[in-house]
């Protein structure tokens, strides 16, 4: 099984912006670019993904960036996962999968991918500070 660069460097950024959390300052894609040896570019491309549901503050200018809008606690693994990657580890979402009432294999790639979640969903930025 393998994680995207989308999810590892993701997890990464949200994991930062979390560890300044208390700091109540905005966080520049260069800082953490420097810090975590990540494309800028790239960076900007994931903040698109990770912000889609408005889960960041974001302000643009000289002393802009981005910060959490909420607390470490309150933001799951398993979603910021599901933002970048999709919603199937598998690749074998039951509601794209015309093949899963033949297929020999459905109920294993179920099992993991329902397991993955569940484990990612009951853990937060919070658990990795």
């Amino acid at each position: 099984m393998k994680l995207s660069s989308k999810g590892k460097y993701g997890i990464t950024i949200m994991v930062y912006l979390a560890k300044h959390y208390k700091e109540d300052r905005y966080i520049s894609l260069k800082e953490i670019s420097e810090n975590e040896n990540i494309s800028l570019k790239y960076l900007e491309k994931l903040m698109i993904s990770l912000n889609k549901d408005n889960s960041l503050d974001v302000k643009k200018g000289n002393n802009g960036g981005y910060k959490l809008k909420d607390k470490p606690s309150t933001y799951k693994i398993g979603d910021i996962l599901r933002k970048l990657e999709g919603g199937d580890i598998t690749n074998c979402e039951e509601k794209k999968c015309d093949k899963k009432d033949k297929c020999i294999t459905y109920s294993i790639y179920k099992e993991l991918n329902d397991e993955f979640n569940k484990m990612m969903d009951n853990k937060t930025l919070n658990d990795y500070l």
